[in-house]
């Protein structure tokens, strides 16, 4: 017995199947900042998983930290100055 179901959902692509709009890929490209910034501090905290962080490696960890936050708040600036019809 054959099912329709396997054969039309060949034909017909459901909405997740689509690739991102390019709103959505201008929505990345402006967060992306935030995005390196969040990897590197990432990397940092694994880095340290298996052993006891030393001084290097906290700094290393709070200047990564410190990074997310301004690269945070820069986006939200960014993204306040467009609402407010300031570029």
């Amino acid at each position: 017995m054959k099912y329709i179901v396997a054969v039309q959902a060949v034909v017909t692509a459901s909405e997740f199947d689509r690739g991102p709009s390019a709103a959505e890929l201008d929505a990345i490209e402006r967060e992306m900042p935030v995005i390196r910034a969040e990897v590197e501090l990432l990397d940092a905290r694994i880095a340290v998983l298996d052993r006891v962080p030393s001084a290097l490696d906290e700094r290393r960890i709070r200047r990564a930290r410190n990074r997310v936050l301004a690269a945070r708040r820069a986006v939200a600036n960014r993204a306040g100055a467009g609402s407010c019809g300031v570029a």
